[in-house]
């Protein structure tokens, strides 16, 4: 059996408990819980101001700060001593905006196979790409949640040609399919169809299209209701005022607002459509939500979105900026059978993006990785002996 040492360089600026952090972080446990089930022997080790250490679940969490202050910052000896001890075959690096730590990591562990994982990343500025190129360079492997996400990086000169790019989701959810007569009930939501919305207000969600689309697809769909959760929201107000404008909207469109985490699940239940107008996403956390939830989605013709509903096996895509696009994507999911749909986004969650599903997944990812090691071991080994 492989042992992964899946880690993050990511310091919780809160400072909070491993045990909260693990509660309140649930995207970090699933992954590696989900590695584990499908027959990997999984730690994680996380940076962190205090040192703590527990198991959940089969899986190691090791909290420790990695870095030591007296030599600028270099390793210290707790975190090269965990390490040592750890005798990884494979380390699954969760972000690609740390090149300084993984080239140390490289320099600590020689010889053992590196995989980087894309959060959302882009590729840096003109004058970092020296030091991003660096880091990337040890690396075995760079996991996307689609492979085009991998274009610009390439593009960069980031990736070298002998890097193998993996297509992985960043997590799975635990949210699950529920009666939607009882969901509507508890949350008091209505319509026909009702949309939901999870995600900021901001400029790369682009909630000003969507109530454009929204407000055109209300024309043929006048039972339509918006309901809208939220967290940061620099555009508040111009959605306010969108929905104020436009007789179509001001009495369909409900603004939730920061809603709490289970609260979200029965959203989900009780709607019948879930819209996203992302311009950019690393992955899509409430999409894959919604998916797991039955809830089929409307969202834009991204990579993360295309390769998260496999280029609309499940729902429809439209593509960014056009509202008109979105309103005939609502209307054509709109005459479906609600109950057979939401019967195939959940199948399509349960084969694609299930604990499950990304256990097979990563666990594929990690042999690939060490089977391509091997062969490059060989190869070396025969031009050597020539």
């Amino acid at each position: 059996m492989s042992h992964v040492v899946q880690i993050s360089f990511f310091k919780d600026p809160r400072g909070r408990a491993a045990a909260q952090l693990l509660n309140e972080w649930p995207t970090l446990v699933d992954v590696a819980e989900a590695a584990s089930r499908s027959g990997t022997n999984v730690s994680v080790v996380h940076a962190s101001s205090q040192t703590e250490r527990l198991e959940r679940n089969g899986v190691q969490y090791h909290f420790l700060p990695f870095e030591d202050e007296a030599s600028r910052g270099g390793p210290n000896a707790a975190y090269r001593g965990l390490l040592r001890s750890l005798a990884a075959d494979v380390f699954h690096v969760h972000g690609l905006d740390f090149p300084r730590q993984v080239h140390s990591l490289a320099e600590l562990t020689p010889g053992v196979p590196i995989i980087l994982q894309d959060h959302a990343s882009r590729p840096p500025r003109m004058w970092r790409r020296a030091a991003a190129r660096r880091g990337m360079s040890v690396a075995a492997g760079v996991a996307f949640c689609s492979r085009d996400q991998a274009r610009p990086f390439t593009d960069a000169g980031l990736i070298g040609a002998s890097t193998q790019i993996y297509g992985i989701p960043e997590s799975t959810s635990r949210f699950t399919p529920g009666d939607r007569e009882d969901a509507r009930r508890l949350t008091g939501v209505h319509g026909s169809p009702a949309v939901l919305w999870v995600g900021h207000l901001d400029a790369n969600k682009d909630p000003l299209t969507v109530l454009d689309g929204i407000s055109a697809a209300i024309g043929e769909l006048p039972g339509l209701r918006l309901y809208c959760c939220f967290g940061n929201a620099p555009l508040l107000r111009a959605v306010q005022n969108r929905i104020a404008t436009d007789t179509r909207l001001r009495d369909k469109v409900l603004l939730l607002g920061r809603v709490p985490h289970e609260r979200i699940e029965q959203l989900m239940r009780a709607a019948d459509i879930f819209v996203l107008g992302s311009h950019r996403e690393g992955s899509g956390y409430s999409l894959i939500e919604a998916l797991a939830c039955g809830l089929p989605p409307v969202v834009t013709d991204i990579p993360s979105f295309r390769s998260l509903t496999k280029a609309e096996s499940v729902g429809r895509l439209w593509a960014c900026d056009d509202s008109q696009a979105l309103c005939q994507a609502l209307l054509s999911i709109a005459s479906c059978s609600s109950s057979t749909l939401r019967a195939a986004v959940r199948a399509h969650f349960d084969r694609e993006l299930s604990s499950h599903a990304l256990g097979v997944k990563l666990t594929a990812m990690y042999q690939d990785v060490l089977v391509r090691q091997r062969g490059s071991w060989t190869a070396t080994r025969q031009e050597m002996r020539r």
